[in-house]
């Protein structure tokens, strides 16, 4: 066979062997990928960088209003001091079954829909804000001080200033009312930013408000006397 010849089928061999082996390597490189994408993405303090476990800290930087996790060292570290610029967000989630809005105190407030949350100021005013497509928004109403609000209602009385709420929810015939961290509140304004479609929201945005509502219920303690209708 001439040399020639036999150089050509080396050759090809060559290639042959080179398409093999790119092959195997992109077949890894693909199975690397699937079992990256398979993970959990993995949630770092935003202070610090360290990896965070499913459950964590959460804390409210006081003059963005804007939602950090954090470990527990730079909760610990950031927090709880005069001027801090970081409050840690609280935990727990109350239904109050003894409270609610009458129909003329919410038309009062005129707000656009029937979904709120009620914020204590440090200067003891009252913040209503409401989630729209475009975001949190707050309401240009001036209202009562909180005291003056709900100093009647001993479990309102306690709620943590900028941290908690009084999260109120009079969609459909059932309404409810819970205390409950700032974080699910801006949660709950994520969700309807992100799902609502046209000038009505679709289906779905509706469908994950209830689904909202109703894991924030599983969560919540129960609390005072039950309403009658």
């Amino acid at each position: 066979m001439p040399p020639s010849v036999s150089g050509m089928q080396l050759s090809a061999g060559a290639i042959g062997d080179a398409k093999g082996q790119a092959a195997g390597l992109s077949e890894a490189f693909a199975s690397l990928r699937r079992f990256a994408g398979s993970r959990p993405p993995v949630e770092r303090c935003e202070l610090c960088g360290v990896e965070l476990s499913l459950e964590h800290q959460h804390l409210l930087a006081r003059e963005s209003r804007q939602i950090a996790c954090s470990c527990d060292a730079c909760a610990i570290l950031f927090c709880g001091q005069e001027g801090a610029k970081f409050l840690r967000v609280p935990r727990r989630i109350l239904r109050l079954e003894s409270f609610s809005f009458t129909d003329l105190q919410w038309e009062a407030m005129m707000l656009p829909i029937h979904l709120a949350f009620f914020v204590r100021e440090p200067d003891g005013k009252t913040t209503a804000m409401y989630p729209s497509p475009a975001g949190a928004m707050e309401s240009q109403i001036t209202l009562p001080a909180w005291k003056e609000l709900f100093g009647s209602e001993p479990l309102l009385c306690t709620v943590e200033l900028e941290v908690e709420a009084l999260m109120v929810n009079r969609i459909g015939s059932e309404q409810a009312y819970f205390i409950a961290p700032i974080d699910f509140c801006y949660r709950l304004v994520g969700l309807i930013r992100t799902k609502w479609r046209g000038l009505s929201g679709g289906a779905e945005v509706w469908q994950a408000i209830a689904d909202f509502f109703a894991e924030l219920d599983k969560r919540a303690m129960h609390v005072g006397e039950e309403r009658h209708a």
